[in-house]
């Protein structure tokens, strides 16, 4: 039970029920706030593959260079749990809004900044630690994001389609990645190379304030669901919200950073470690096959990321999670073939349907998954932490992994394969052990339409029930 603070409960009145209009509302600000936040978060990783290593790595050797470039993108992912907490405690307690707003801030201020960081043949080391605690604001950020935006959504909808309303916000990812792609393919065609190394790729980042402007005006409209104002009405917020977490719900958070093992590791070989290895393997047609790829992707995944979540109302979300794990464990080793020697014109094909069918099957369903392991009080700081810890050894470490593989593997992609598989097999391990509540719900009513068993239905349906109000609170 939450432990309640001592202090009198907030005065006002009761919460209204949650309308359609409000509803859409939410999951709109859910979604162009998060995308703000990932255009900041996506422009880095774009600029690591393409642009960081000769400017503040200028040096040492192009391998060396990109190792340090993704060490740098790395280090994002390692502030993401401590935004994570942070956000997680105040939001479980003041409210996920407050939160939302503070850390979209706080991400275009970082990123704003990164723009005009001066090279490293200007200012010498001081480029590289401006850069590093730039991207350390941008994880604590990013790690306060993630958990609000997909609470609101997911706490407004109605429960037949948490997975439906929980997707605008990870629909945010792709908008972000689309949107970061697309102004620096815009930049870099405009400029030319040579221009656009020397100075243009500042220009998305400074392009960051108005896109976070814009993002700031829609995510003020909006107010926190019901469930949390009756929480906080009755005084039943904990103290230490992130500490019961811990103490109460190891295991969710556990199985939570499981989920988020081989999925964001895919993620981050096909938007950002393959822009590098095609330009190794391919020239500069590989880079620019690269970019159009991510380009076409991230706009499919605009419309599969949210089918991905309504069909996971219907059928469950374990079962969405498990088959995509094993095809992402397949799937890497011809992927990696086709950048060596496949017909570029193809590429986009191939990455979509690594992104929109393997990827997104397990991403577009998550913000309601992970709501479902944990209770109202805890929500924001239990899924946060898990989350977070989970995106540290997938998407923040692998494509500093990636360089080094295929540096140890002779240039052979071998090493990354096996690793990817080793995800997807833990991955698969969480997603056995996940609260499942839709699944649980459709066996009972296939049960029930078949004249099963009253009394087994009727304790399954209890089951499903108790797990129900983990996101009910």
């Amino acid at each position: 039970m939450p432990t309640p603070i001592t202090a009198a409960a907030p005065p006002g009145r009761r919460p209204e029920p949650t309308t359609t209009a409000t509803r859409r509302r939410v999951a709109l600000a859910s979604f162009v706030g998060t995308t703000a936040e990932y255009y900041d978060f996506y422009l880095y990783a774009t600029a690591s593959a393409l642009v960081f290593a000769p400017t503040f790595f200028p040096s040492v050797t192009p391998a060396v260079g990109v190792i340090a470039s993704f060490a740098t993108y790395g280090v994002g992912f390692v502030a993401r749990p401590v935004g994570g907490i942070i956000a997680g405690h105040l939001g479980d307690r003041i409210g996920r809004k407050r939160l939302l707003v503070a850390s979209l801030v706080l991400m275009g201020v970082a990123s704003t900044l990164i723009g005009v960081i001066p090279s490293a043949a200007t200012i010498g080391a001081g480029a590289v630690v401006a850069l590093v605690i730039l991207r350390l604001l941008q994880g604590v950020a990013a790690g306060a994001e993630w958990g609000g935006s997909a609470l609101l959504s997911v706490e407004h909808a109605p429960e037949r389609h948490r997975g439906l309303f929980g997707a605008f916000t990870q629909m945010g990812s792709a908008g972000g990645m689309l949107l970061a792609t697309g102004v620096f393919t815009l930049v870099r065609t405009l400029l030319g190379t040579e221009a656009f190394l020397a100075w243009g790729w500042r220009l998305p980042f400074l392009f960051s304030a108005v896109i976070v402007a814009v993002g700031l005006v829609i995510r003020l409209g909006v107010q926190d669901a019901p469930v949390f104002q009756e929480l906080r009405a009755s005084g039943g917020v904990e103290r230490f919200p992130v500490l019961q977490a811990i103490r109460h719900h190891p295991r969710s958070i556990l199985v939570t950073a499981g989920l988020r093992l081989v999925q964001p590791a895919l993620y981050s070989i096909l938007t950002t470690f393959s822009l590098t290895y095609l330009g190794n393997v391919r020239g500069p047609a590989g880079s620019d096959a690269g970019l159009q790829a991510v380009l076409v992707i991230s706009a499919v995944s605009l419309v599969s990321t949210p089918f991905w979540g309504w069909l996971s109302d219907r059928v469950g979300r374990r079962a969405l999670t498990i088959w995509s794990a094993v095809g992402i464990a397949v799937l890497i080793w011809p992927f990696f073939a086709f950048l060596d020697a496949g017909p570029l014109v193809l590429l986009p094909f191939v990455a979509l349907i690594g992104m929109c069918v393997f990827h997104d099957s397990i991403y577009g369903p998550q913000a309601a998954w992970f709501a479902e392991q944990f209770p109202t009080g805890r929500r924001y700081s239990g899924m946060s932490l898990g989350y977070q810890i989970g995106s540290i050894f997938s998407v923040g470490l692998t494509p500093l992994l990636a360089a080094v593989f295929v540096e140890l593997g002779g240039g052979s992609p071998w090493i990354l394969c096996g690793y990817l598989g080793v995800y997807a097999v833990l991955t698969i391990v969480a997603a056995v052990f996940a609260v499942d509540p839709r699944a649980r719900v459709r066996r009972e009513a296939r049960a029930a339409a078949s004249g099963g068993d009253a009394g087994g239905a009727g304790a399954g349906a209890g089951a499903a029930g108790a797990d129900a109000d983990r996101v009910s609170g």
